[in-house]
């Protein structure tokens, strides 16, 4: 039997949003621009090793460049090299990219708003954060989820981390003076959700822009990991948390006219 998410969703205060391949499309875009640093990075180790652009997102989903560029440094065998200026080009090269090509996607951005009338957003993500702002200028995504709401393990954090790494939603949480119940997270990758269900969040895994063809995989991935549900697209999501925060509203209501009630009574 499906698990009933309401009594933990009634408890959410913030909904935190994954951003990349969650509220745009922006991994299949990114790596386009990516893979051309990450094949210089390794033609500089002396590895013969390459990616095409499918390749790297499917082998690196949910992590950040500087975790990449280090893993794939510790296999070419020359752990120590200094990664710092290749993530400055790839954060460069991606950023410019990104800017370019994304559009607002508007049933997402239709749900979003919806979404904030209830419980403000944030984002929680693994990419920078001039990354981060490219892509919600582009999508028109900047009034609903403003700088102030958006955390990146990249820039936020005092050493800079990646998913699954649960300290960025940590992070979030406590700047937001939420406890990590109190936060609903939305993610689309494996890593995401594994970061947010070891902070203690509630999570959703959002499939609306998974391939197709991973759409299977991934959902048990993310079953796997503990969302409480996979959906597919951001009205989903409004559809399972608001009639929640409008029973916790309607409670929280009878519970005030009850004390009203028993204080008239004495």
């Amino acid at each position: 039997m499906p698990l009933d998410p309401t009594p933990l969703l009634e408890q959410v205060q913030v909904l935190l949003c994954d951003a990349d391949g969650n509220l745009f499309p922006s991994e299949e875009p990114a790596f386009d621009a990516s893979v051309e640093v990450t094949n210089a990075f390794l033609a500089s180790l002396g590895s013969d090793r390459r990616f095409t652009a499918g390749e790297l997102r499917l082998a690196t989903t949910g992590l950040n460049f500087r975790s990449t560029a280090r893993r794939l440094a510790a296999e070419a065998g020359v752990p120590d090299v200094d990664v710092e200026p290749w993530v400055l080009e790839e954060k460069k090269a991606v950023t410019e990219h990104l800017a370019r090509t994304l559009r607002p996607h508007a049933p997402t951005s239709a749900a979003l708003t919806a979404l904030a009338e209830q419980v403000p957003l944030a984002a929680v993500s693994s990419s920078a954060l001039a990354r981060l702002a490219g892509c919600f200028t582009a999508t028109g995504l900047d009034e609903l989820i403003p700088p102030d709401r958006r955390f990146s393990a990249e820039d936020s954090l005092p050493t800079p981390t990646s998913k699954p790494d649960p300290a960025i939603y940590l992070h979030a949480c406590a700047q937001l003076g939420i406890p990590p119940e109190a936060g609903l997270a939305v993610e689309d990758s494996l890593p995401g959700a594994q970061s947010a269900v070891a902070a203690g969040c509630p999570t959703l895994g959002n499939l609306l822009f998974v391939a197709p063809e991973e759409r299977e995989e991934r959902a048990a991935a993310l079953r796997g990991a503990g969302v409480l549900a996979v959906v597919s697209s951001w009205q989903e999501v409004a559809d399972l948390l608001l009639p929640a925060l409008a029973g916790r509203a309607a409670a929280a209501g009878e519970t005030d006219g009850n004390l009203l009630t028993t204080g008239a009574a004495r």
